[in-house]
């Protein structure tokens, strides 16, 4: 980010975004490298560091609850915090990974277009299926605890959406829509948090004032923004969106192919 219009462009894209299951960080992505012509470098990092403030909107929204899984007042909450600490965990040594990958790529300019088009049409397909399953009432079991840590891990990619592939597999497992919502978005906090640390302490991120204003931005208007983009992606068929993005970014990418 190199100006004001653009970091307030950027924040409330993120403030919007992370909210559905479309993937913030690929839309980010395909427009600051792909309409903008951003160093794929930068921007990656960038996106990444603008997840602290919906984490942050995130940790508002739900204080109450987070107070209570802190504490651990009851049974359930000491498990939970248990387990979002090991999700969180396994997000870290599965995502860290993939961030050197995308980081250190020198060829990924072009690639980064059609690998985020391939994965937003994969998240489309996934939520997809999800929808067609029956609703119940289930617990948060360390299995499924261990698939959704890799799946927020995997959501590094640009393109796979992280709350995306985290309420599709928790409507695979027969959550409902409310509760698989408000576990990934609980999910998302300390991850955000972690990632945006950990870009700064193990990549030497610096922090410039149009970041860190983008920031902030993402973090105002994600929480003006939760509680109704809550009730939208619940309500609205966004695995088509997802495809079209995909298909789009791909349609993007093929002239790549002509040079």
């Amino acid at each position: 980010m190199n100006s004001l219009i653009g970091s307030i462009f950027i924040g409330f894209l993120q403030g919007v975004l992370e909210w559905l299951p479309v993937s913030s960080e690929g839309n980010l992505v395909i427009i600051l490298v792909g309409l903008f012509g951003f160093e794929v470098d930068s921007t990656i990092s960038t996106v990444i560091f603008l997840h602290i403030g919906t984490g942050f909107s995130a940790l508002v929204y739900f204080r109450l609850e987070v107070i209570d899984i802190l504490v651990g007042r009851t049974d359930e909450t000491r498990s939970l915090r248990l387990k979002l600490f090991v999700i969180t965990l396994i997000t870290g040594l599965v995502g860290f990974p993939i961030y050197l990958w995308l980081d250190v790529s020198t060829v990924y300019s072009e690639l980064l277009l059609v690998v985020t088009g391939l994965a937003l049409i994969t998240t489309g397909l996934l939520q997809r299926e999800a929808g067609k399953r029956e609703e119940g009432v289930v617990d948060l079991s360390w299995p499924l605890s261990t698939l959704l840590g890799v799946a927020q891990g995997l959501a590094i990619m640009p393109g796979l959406s992280r709350s995306g592939l985290t309420t599709s597999i928790m409507l695979l497992n027969k959550y409902t829509s409310e509760n698989a919502f408000r576990l990934s978005f609980l999910m998302s906090i300390p991850a955000s948090f972690a990632a945006a640390f950990g870009l700064m302490l193990l990549k030497d991120f610096s922090l410039d004032p149009f970041t860190a204003f983008s920031s902030l931005v993402a973090a105002i208007i994600g929480y003006i923004t939760i509680g109704g983009l809550l009730k939208v992606a619940r309500a609205v068929s966004f695995w088509k969106i997802c495809v079209a993005l995909g298909v789009l970014t791909i349609i993007i990418w093929l002239p790549v192919l002509t040079v």
